[in-house]
């Protein structure tokens, strides 16, 4: 099947209106029946039971509505299969690119608790009002997550994401104050 006869949709215009947060990210083909691996991008991997059709963007920007066929988790990934896609090849297609679902589509989070990705571009100020920077990245590698700030002369400092430093955080304003132990800010 030639990929022009394939059942998806260019929606690059609608995908602009409403905001796409990926969940996960094709690696490679998988067998010879079109199937495909991805990394997980979300904590909630039984989310791909509850999806019908998805969105997948291509590295230039375009976003393709697909059938999704079936989905599997593998050691730690997820094998998708979506319509149309039914050979080694054709499944080459859509290496490198990114599964992803409106923001409203998003599982619900207890309150308090938010998405890494809300974090980014938040400001970050002291409680005495001091702006520190905005946060470019989050960063894991031990028991809490580092936030990176960067301030307008581009030095990064490493903020531990914990409540007894970050004492309110607001995603509604893109906020964080912090109340850093001393010399922290130093570093």
């Amino acid at each position: 099947m030639s990929s022009s006869l394939r059942p998806s949709i260019v929606v690059s215009a609608v995908a602009e209106a409403e905001e796409l947060i990926g969940i996960a990210r094709i690696v490679r083909p998988q067998g010879r029946r079109g199937e495909v691996v991805a990394d997980l991008l979300t904590d909630f991997p039984d989310r791909f039971a509850q999806l019908d059709t998805t969105r997948v963007k291509r590295s230039n920007g375009e976003v393709l509505l697909l059938k999704l066929e079936s989905f599997r988790l593998h050691k730690g990934r997820v094998v998708l299969k979506f319509a149309g896609y039914d050979s080694i090849d054709e499944a080459e297609e859509l290496r490198d690119t990114q599964v992803m679902i409106p923001r409203h589509q998003l599982m619900k989070l207890p309150e308090g608790a938010y998405y890494d990705f809300d974090l980014l571009g938040c400001e970050v100020a002291t409680v005495e009002g001091r702006r520190v920077g905005s946060i470019a990245e989050i960063r894991r590698y031990g028991a809490a997550p580092l936030l990176a700030v960067k301030d307008e002369e581009g030095r990064e400092r490493l903020i531990p994401l914990v409540l007894s430093i970050c004492v309110e955080i607001d995603i509604e304003r893109k906020r964080i104050v912090i109340d850093p132990p001393e010399g922290l800010l130093e570093l």
